[in-house]
Parts: C-alpha cells; structure tokens; sequence
C-alpha cells in the first residue's frame, strides 16, 4: 500500500486555530461500521451513544512546556529547542533551530518566558543522531522545576500563534481535564473534548472510567515519508498501565463488554499490550513503535473516539483500519466520511472537532 492513498485536500480555514468558546463545544462526525454511514451530532451527544458497563480509557499523560529558547554563549545567536525525548534527569534529546550551529559543545544560555537571560541556568549540546537532533544535559537546577517559568506550550505548527499569544490560555486548553504524569510534548488531543461534569455524569451512568499514560512524542503527527508503507519506520513512545486499568479490560472482554479509547494514543497502548501478551493485558511500563494499518485485527479495542487527523499520517492509517477491522476497505471509508466532513466544514486537527467509530 502506498503512502499517497491516504493524502487529501483540506482547505486551510478548516485547520482549527482555537479551541471551542466551550469545552466539549465541538461537532462530532459518527462513523457507523456495521453500514459506513456517517452522522452528523454535537460532541454533546456523545454520551448518548455510551452504555452501562462499557469502560472507557483514557490518556492522561500531562503536556509540558517544552518549547525552549536560548542563547549561544559564544556568539550570542539565539536558539529554539524543542523537547522530544527524556534520557534522564535533566537529559534530553531535542530538535533545535537552526540546528546546523548547534555543534557538540555548544553552551546555551536559557531565556525565560519575558525574553530574558537565565544567568545560572544552562545547557550544553553533548551528542547528535541520525534524525537531526541534539541532545541537550541542562546545569544549573533541575530542568523539570524550571520549565514553567522558561517553556511554552508546543502547539503544532498548523497552529498559528504569535510570540507570546495566549499562552495562559493555550496551556490551560491543550491539556486534558484529568492531565496528571507530566511527559507529553503534544496533547493526545481526542481527550480535550472532556469536562469534569461529562467525566462525573457517565460515573453515574455506569460507565467505568480508566487511564493509561502514554506520553506523545511529535512523531505521532509525522507524516510518512516513504512512498511503500512497508519501509515506514514508527516512532517510539513511553507508556504505563496499571494493574487496575489491565484487570478492568480484561474483565470487561471476558463479560463482552465493550472497551472505549479515547484517542489513538490509548488505542496504540492497549493494542500494544494486546499483542505481545496473547489478547491478554498485564500491567506495566513499556515503549511502543506499533504501526497500525489495513488490513488489522483489533484484540481490545471495540469503539475508538478520535479527532481528525493530517494528511499521510499514521494516525490516519490507524482510524481506516480501525473502521474495516481485518479489512481493505477502511482507507475508501475513511477517507469519504473526511470528505463529507470537509463539505459540512468541520474543523479540523489538535483543537478541532471529534469522530466517533463504532
């Protein structure tokens, strides 16, 4: 199968440049796999379409701000790092712009959120790979206790912001209600539609609620880059799962009870898991690199609530196979409910609107 088969036209006033006035606000596009209809509703509904006993699981991996800028302590050029993987304490890899100048050695003086030098706080280049990156040991405090007063919320490029725009407000908005450990450097976006209420009143209704934690890394909305997916190779990305979420699930398919996700990133954990434990789950921290595409068998997961996701990505390879479970044609159904979402203009990507598959 070739990459370009999953590329569409998205005209760029779709792309959603702010969150709804409201939280759960948005639309939601219901793709029905039993027939391919799609349906049009407000994310409101949503709950409507849930039922007593279904568990539902969520990623409650927490964003940090991990957009960084610096100076060059020789020459005085200025950096931007970006934050994409956690060695250690205080160690981390980083995609830094202009990248080229930042040779092994390079001191960088860390700014702050107003523009201005953190004398006693730095970081040196120490090593580079093959993607580019940089990988950064910080001195002079614990980096984690910092970030706050020195990073930025890494919106997505598609999202247009000027220096310093609404950034309270951004931090507040792509971050989920129920955000908890922090290590994500994007928002696993499908959980932004939630509000506390929402999460209280399917409680209520009998539907058990459970986490996983999965911390996204930008590869997530990457696009593929080979022409045949076979040579595509899959970022890795850090998850945990608890003993209670593991028993919950596996509870729930031995009773035929249906499992949730809610987003591709808790999909892609319980899937995970799925696969190397013969359909079973078993609490734990791993890291996975799983490529999900047609055709696929899905062991777990029996409804996925998702957003709209880019061109050639291989979130959007994830949600065609997701709708034609073990078949071919998910990509033609997928792809026609975008479309339709496009005529009834629909908004798409981080803060956009959801899809529901069930």
């Amino acid at each position: 199968m070739l990459t370009s088969d999953y590329n569409f036209d998205l005209p760029p006033e779709l792309i959603a440049q702010r969150p709804p006035l409201e939280r759960g606000g948005s639309r939601l596009l219901r793709l029905n796999r039993q027939n391919g209809i799609c349906s049009h509703e407000k994310f409101a509904n949503f709950i409507t379409h849930l039922k007593k006993g279904d568990v539902l699981v969520l990623n409650n991996s927490r964003v940090i701000p991990a957009r960084l800028h610096g100076i060059n302590k020789k020459t005085g050029g200025q950096f931007e790092m970006l934050l994409v993987e956690e060695n250690a304490e205080n160690d981390w890899w980083a995609l830094m712009k202009p990248g080229k100048r930042a040779h092994i050695g390079t001191e960088i003086i860390m700014k702050n959120n107003t523009g201005e030098s953190v004398v006693d706080f730095s970081a040196q280049v120490i090593a580079t790979n093959s993607e580019g990156h940089r990988r950064l040991k910080f001195q002079g405090g614990l980096l984690h206790e910092k970030l706050d007063a020195i990073g930025e919320i890494p919106l997505p490029p598609y999202i247009n912001r000027k220096p310093n725009e609404e950034t309270e407000s951004d931090r507040m908005r792509y971050q989920t209600v129920y955000a908890s450990p922090a290590g994500s450097v994007a928002a696993p976006t499908a959980g932004l539609h939630f509000t506390p209420s929402l999460l209280d009143e399917m409680r209520l209704l009998g539907i058990e609620i459970h986490f996983v934690t999965l911390h996204v890394g930008m590869g997530t909305f990457a696009p593929v880059k080979s022409d045949d997916l076979a040579a595509h190779v899959m970022h890795e990305e850090r998850y945990s799962l608890s003993n209670e979420t593991a028993d919950a699930v596996n509870r729930a398919k031995r009773e035929h009870r249906r499992v949730i996700a809610v987003g591709t990133t808790s999909l892609r954990v319980l899937e995970s898991v799925a696969a190397t434990n013969n359909g079973e789950l078993s609490s734990g921290v791993g890291r996975t690199k799983i490529f999900i595409h047609p055709p696929y068998r899905f062991r777990i997961v029996d409804a996925l609530l998702t957003n709209f996701h880019l061109p050639k990505s291989t979130l959007l390879m994830l949600v065609s196979a997701f709708s034609d479970p073990g078949g071919t044609s998910g990509r033609e159904r997928i792809l026609g409910c975008y479309h339709e979402a496009i005529r009834e203009k629909y908004r798409f990507f981080s803060y956009g609107d959801a899809m529901f598959i069930q």
